[in-house]
């Protein structure tokens, strides 16, 4: 049996803390992804007005990595629609996150930064969300901080050059460290 939840885990009541992406109908309109908290004032904060190209681009990995792990919690799975889309409020940092990394990416980046965003683990996105949003958390703030942090440790894809392999060691049998001889 499943436990009834709201699009991506979000509490039916809507009571609790939670966060609302916000899809217009007019594709020319910026989605808006908005931390709730709930009864507690302030009641909610925008923290990103992301343009409709990004967004495509984020939204189906996003929802692929939500219903895996809603899956796993036995929670109803969701799917994003126009109108207002309701997440659990780890799931909303999460996706906070790849969306702050997006935001300026060009289009030749943005499956990078989803790459690497899904190689990152859900308490690492937890953490980068908290060092962001204490520091540059509000739509305004695109240009500053973590925030530009996570464009750039994200988005870069520079292809490594391969390193050559280390050397083989000798098997000691025995520590040589001792078994100098002494100084003169």
């Amino acid at each position: 049996m499943t436990k009834p939840a709201s699009n991506f885990g979000a509490p039916m009541s809507l009571e609790g803390d939670h966060f609302r992406v916000e899809i217009p109908s007019q594709r020319s309109q910026a989605i808006a992804i908005v931390e709730v908290y709930g009864t507690i004032p302030p009641e909610e904060e925008p923290r990103i007005f992301i343009e409709r190209r990004v967004w495509v681009a984020i939204a189906d990995i996003a929802q692929k990595e939500f219903n895996a792990r809603l899956r796993a919690a036995k929670l109803r799975q969701g799917r994003w629609h126009t109108g207002m889309n309701y997440l659990d409020r780890l799931l909303g940092r999460e996706l906070c996150v790849l969306a702050w990394a997006a935001e300026q990416a060009s289009d030749p980046q943005i499956p990078t930064i989803c790459r690497k965003w899904l190689a990152l683990r859900p308490e690492e996105r937890w953490w980068l969300f908290l060092k962001t949003v204490a520091e540059a958390g509000f739509p305004e703030d695109r240009d500053r901080g973590w925030r530009r942090a996570l464009y750039f440790a994200l988005s870069d894809a520079s292809p490594t050059t391969p390193r050559s392999p280390r050397p083989v060691e000798p098997q000691f049998t025995e520590l040589p460290l001792f078994s100098l001889p002494p100084r003169e």
